[in-house]
């Protein structure tokens, strides 16, 4: 089948139609005439792998890397980086209108990334003891693509990737060993193992420190972090702004990337993160910044948002009125916290990939912060989220795109909104 691709889709494939079906193409650029060879169908829709490339589009380049098409990491090798950014740019309009039924959107603009390659500042790594491979997954398998040199790391972790594999060619490395991962530090990279069957932990994980923005997070291996520091500085910018005021609340606070900078900007900050060690490694943070103002509650934030809602309605009951609650301890998310008589003058938050739960909305709603930031690493889950933020009564201000990821699909995406 000979198709022509139009655009690329959300979640990187390009989109054609012929023979009367819609057609996903693996590994495309916009404007490339292809012959195709269907691998699956589904209803209408047939998603097909490149066979020739007829006339490729003026967009595509040769990709560099030697992994390319089998390994399941950079999907964008194939397209000029201008054209992986417009790319990324309509992925995100796509989002917005087809999902959060948005239909007259602000002007999203992209941020690029300072570095095109070597950017990379954490990865995990899959190994395959038996067969001695150590790299990615394939593309849609859990076959381990064996690479000795990726493209995208930063060399300290580079670096890490070559001792490892020369420690695994020396039979050197844990035989239940299933991953690795790494995080480069200011000085040094940690690495933890994940194994098959874990036990208690004997040996604390390796902290490293890491400067973003002038301010210093202490983390491990384990903890969530933004991959591209280059670009990280600009990211919380856009993401606070010129923020001030009383309160704000955080919601998936991680390690407190965002937290300390709101400690700077508002009087009082409460930060919610389900994960006990990040929670831990936020209030070290934030103590290392000599900020006492701020209060992390090591919770589920679905369920803190419901004792949240649920201790101002009972008080409603109680007394007709909202009273100022006891302080929170960070140890124990039963105990309210004391941003829950207040009116919250900004929320941030930055949920993973598949985004925020329903009753993580419905709480969002309850609390009527002022303004909301939402921090995305995936604009459908983005988009479905925003659609009910706009349904409870919201506008949205202005949405801004950062490529954190070049050479793949993916895109990190701020949107502001204020309330009613």
């Amino acid at each position: 089948m000979e198709v022509t691709i139009e655009r690329i889709l959300p979640g990187g494939l390009g989109l054609a139609h012929a023979d009367g079906k819609t057609v996903m193409v693996a590994l495309a650029a916009p404007g490339d005439r292809l012959r195709v060879h269907i691998v699956r169908e589904k209803g209408s829709v047939s998603f097909a792998s490149i066979v020739e490339i007829i006339e490729p589009s003026t967009q595509r380049i040769e990709p560099p890397c030697p992994y390319f098409g089998r390994c399941g990491g950079c999907d964008f090798q194939q397209m000029n980086y201008q054209a992986q950014l417009d790319a990324k740019v309509e992925i995100v309009k796509d989002c917005l209108h087809r999902i959060a039924k948005i239909e007259s959107l602000p002007e999203v603009q992209i941020t690029p990334a300072p570095h095109e390659w070597r950017y990379r500042a954490r990865a995990q790594w899959q190994i395959d003891i038996d067969r001695k491979q150590l790299g990615y997954y394939e593309s849609g398998s859990r076959q381990v693509c064996d690479v000795a040199e990726c493209a995208v790391l930063v060399p300290e972790l580079q670096n890490q990737l070559t001792r490892l594999r020369q420690e695994m060619a020396e039979d050197l490395l844990p035989t239940d060993a299933r991953y690795f991962r790494a995080v480069v530090g200011d000085e040094g990279v940690a690495l933890s193992a994940g194994v098959r069957s874990p036990t208690v932990r004997e040996d604390p994980l390796h902290n490293i420190q890491r400067t973003v923005a002038n301010e210093t997070y202490t983390l491990n291996a384990e903890s969530f972090f933004q991959t591209n520091i280059d670009l990280a500085p600009r990211l919380i910018d856009a993401a606070i702004g010129h923020a001030s005021g009383e309160t704000a609340l955080e919601l998936y606070c991680g390690v407190g990337l965002f937290t300390v900078p709101l400690a700077r900007r508002f009087k009082k900050v409460v930060g919610v993160e389900d994960n006990a060690e990040a929670a831990e490694f936020a209030r070290r943070n934030l103590a290392r910044a000599s900020l006492t103002n701020t209060e992390i509650a090591t919770a589920d934030v679905a369920r803190w948002l419901d004792l949240e809602c649920g201790g101002r309605a009972q008080r409603r009951r109680r007394f007709g009125s909202v009273s100022r609650p006891a302080k929170a301890s960070a140890s124990n998310p039963e105990i309210q916290s004391a941003v829950g008589a207040l009116q919250i003058d900004f929320l941030l938050l930055d949920p993973p990939r598949t985004g925020a739960e329903s009753r993580v909305i419905d709480g969002i709603l309850q609390i009527k912060p002022k303004q909301i930031c939402y921090v995305s690493c995936d604009p459908a889950t983005l988009a479905r989220d925003l659609r009910k933020i706009i349904a409870g009564g919201y506008s949205l201000d202005s949405v801004a795109a950062f490529d954190m990821f070049p050479q793949t699909h993916h895109v990190e995406t701020i949107a502001h909104l204020t309330g009613p």
